[in-house]
């Protein structure tokens, strides 16, 4: 599975949010990911190692499709990986947040990775991200003639 990636959390106020995790633990916004929190409902990154993991600030509009966001775990995998584990898919113990089973087309396109979301057996929600879109793209997206789903 890679390397923890970043958790989720969901706050009434992301820039409030930020100032406490940076102030009392010394996190800082990952101004890599600065376009996904430019966008309504999109994280705020923030990190205290530099973006090589961290925590995804929401703060969602009702109505918003992350104002359904759990709690949740994100793993980092090269490309390799993520090609070799969406095309393992489906697998019945493997279930999307909607209790689908999880398949090669349930790939979400944030711009700047691809994502896989599921939940363990127990209803944690679980994501598994690649950040060499370059590379799933052509090798996946492409080849298969996938339409990924896209929040924003």
């Amino acid at each position: 599975m890679g390397s923890m990636d970043h958790v989720h959390l969901v706050v009434p106020d992301r820039e409030v949010a930020a100032r406490w995790y940076s102030e009392q633990l010394g996190f800082e916004a990952v101004d890599e990911y600065a376009v996904w929190a430019a966008v309504d409902g999109g994280p705020l990154h923030i990190s205290a190692d530099g973006g090589q993991s961290g925590i995804a600030l929401f703060q969602a509009s009702p109505g918003h499709p992350a104002r359904k966001l759990e709690m949740g775990v994100a793993f980092r995998v090269d490309a390799e990986a993520f090609i070799d584990f969406a095309c393992g898919l489906p697998r019945a113990e493997l279930l999307q947040p909607s209790g689908k089973p999880l398949e090669t087309g349930s790939i979400v396109d944030f711009d700047l990775c691809y994502a896989y979301n599921f939940q363990d057996p127990y209803g944690n929600q679980l994501e598994l991200d690649c950040y060499d879109h370059a590379t799933v793209k052509r090798q996946l997206v492409e080849e298969q003639g996938l339409t990924p789903i896209r929040y924003w």
